[in-house]
């Protein structure tokens, strides 16, 4: 023999003389005695149960026989062995180990209860002692399968990667059986809401609802973009709300207020979507329609596309809420109409939404509230009877994180839109939408007036500005948007008469 055998007491010797049939079997089948073996190594193996074996033969849909027969079989045993020795108390959270096998790294889990995860796989009796290492018994066998965890670490997810970590997530997201959708915010989108909310990386780190943010961006199935259906309402990992999808017309896709800025990256346990924003389990204005059976009202919000403005966790709205007997009460084929004629059912929409928290007790008979349509809406009290135009406030001040609902009876209807003394053409062409580089607005005018053009975020933020004095005939204004992040905006165009609003898609 070409090396001299010494009496030690080695890993194998541990798994041996503990029951670990399995595992010693799947070491003799993959011929790895002689690597396990060796007396001068310094080893830390996570050693699978008999019953984990079990467990991970019936996943797949076969038996020990069949698991042995696996080709890639001693890349899985020496993915559950590191080269060094490792005790329990040495682990650190979040720690990212390279195993024997060059397939795939470990993930390692400290709890703040002191629990120790290797991917999804606990460690159920950690520090067994041997001359070459130490084992450590796991209650699951670990496969070195790219899961959404990867795609995040390999791609340079650094925020989302240490928000998992400080959250003790990575088991939950590295099962290898597991069949996930994870909706993925950049850093920049993190960087955006700890703005946002007067913080920064580590306040988020810090909040006491961490782990339910970060569940709210999973999904427990696979769902690929070409998959969504615009306003579908699914329930993510988190039980605190649901998620709101909109598919566009242009096939650009959103979870809640988030646009999807790349699709379908593939894991083995799942798929990732990349977001520019981070979504949170938010009761907003739009969870107040669908809680409370606002159908119709829910049902056009969606057909125009106006859900991740309403979904928007940044916001502050006031929503004047049709019931479902005022959409019905409109004159026979209007709701129909509306329905299939997008501009003028955005604009409908639009004049029941007002920027800011406007409670009943802030109204004062005679004002005029301006709507985000850019027309405004009277108030009118006699008594204890409040109106919004002709419509009467039936239910006031239903509370949302993102604003408040006043439900009224009646749908409110805004003035024809359009500049003044717009061409029988139409009112505005904004195109390209998605626009990408460049947005170009066109309309017709019969004398000469001063156009004003803004454009803001969903949260209401003013993004872009311009005033010119354009005289009588057709006009086309350029507007830059090469520097806009992906996402929805409000378009609006108006002179000293009226203004016109438009969704503007940025892709």
């Amino acid at each position: 023999i070409d090396a001299v055998v010494l009496p030690s007491e080695t890993v194998v010797d541990v798994a041996l003389d503990n029951g670990f049939t399995s595992l010693a079997t799947a070491v003799i089948t993959a011929e790895l005695l002689p690597a396990l073996t060796n007396p001068l190594a310094t080893l830390t193996v996570f050693a699978p149960t008999n019953e984990a074996f079990n467990n991970i033969a019936t996943a797949l849909g076969t038996d020990i026989n069949g698991l042995l027969a696996l080709p890639n079989l001693a890349d899985i045993l020496t993915y559950h062995v590191l080269g060094t020795e490792v005790l329990a108390a040495d682990v650190t959270n979040g720690a990212v180990v390279a195993p024997l096998s060059a397939t795939n790294t470990l993930k390692l889990t400290k709890t703040s209860m002191g629990d120790v995860f290797v991917n999804q796989a606990q460690v159920t009796l950690a520090d067994v002692q041997a001359d070459n290492g130490v084992v450590h018994v796991i209650n699951a066998v670990v496969l070195p399968s790219e899961t959404v965890v990867d795609v995040a670490l390999d791609n340079g997810f650094t925020s989302l990667a240490t928000a998992v970590i400080t959250a003790e997530l990575l088991p939950a997201l590295t099962n290898p059986l597991a069949t996930l959708t994870v909706f993925a915010p950049t850093n920049d989108a993190f960087d955006d809401i700890a703005a946002a909310l007067g913080t920064d990386i580590a306040g988020l780190l810090a909040l006491p609802n961490l782990a339910d943010i970060l569940t709210y961006h999973v999904l427990g199935t696979e769902v690929l973009a070409a998959d969504v259906t615009n306003g579908a309402v699914v329930a993510p990992l988190s039980a605190t709300n649901t998620l709101k999808l909109t598919k566009t017309s242009m096939g650009e896709v959103f979870v809640n207020q988030a646009q999807v800025t790349l699709a379908d990256v593939q894991a083995d346990n799942g798929v990732v979507h990349v977001l520019n924003a981070v979504v949170l389990p938010s009761e907003t204005v739009v969870d107040i329609a669908i809680d409370n059976g606002f159908t119709t009202l829910v049902t056009a919000v969606v057909t125009a596309e106006l859900l991740p403005a309403l979904t928007n966790p940044l916001a502050d709205l006031t929503v004047f809420a049709p019931t479902n007997d005022a959409f019905a009460a409109l004159p026979d084929g209007v709701l129909d109409g509306l329905l299939s004629d997008i501009p003028a059912l955005t604009e409908v929409l639009l004049y029941h939404v007002v920027d800011g928290s406007a409670l009943a007790a802030d109204l004062t008979d005679g004002q005029m509230i301006e709507t985000l349509l850019g027309q405004d809406v009277e108030v009118s009290i006699n008594g204890n009877v409040v109106t919004i135009n002709e419509s009467e406030v039936v239910l006031a001040d239903v509370e949302a994180d993102n604003g408040v609902v006043h439900v009224i009876d009646a749908v409110l209807l805004p003035q024809p839109s359009g500049l003044s003394n717009v061409s029988v053409a139409g009112d505005l062409n904004l195109y390209p939408n998605p626009a990408q580089e460049t947005a170009f607005a066109e309309f017709s005018l019969n004398k000469t007036e001063v156009v004003n053009i803004r454009i803001t975020d969903l949260s209401g933020k003013t993004v872009y500005t311009n005033t010119t004095t354009t005289g009588a005939g057709q006009h086309r204004l350029t507007i830059p948007v090469s520097s806009f992040a992906k996402g929805i905006y409000l378009f609006e165009i108006g002179n000293s008469q009226s203004r016109v609003t438009r969704k503007l898609v940025i892709k």
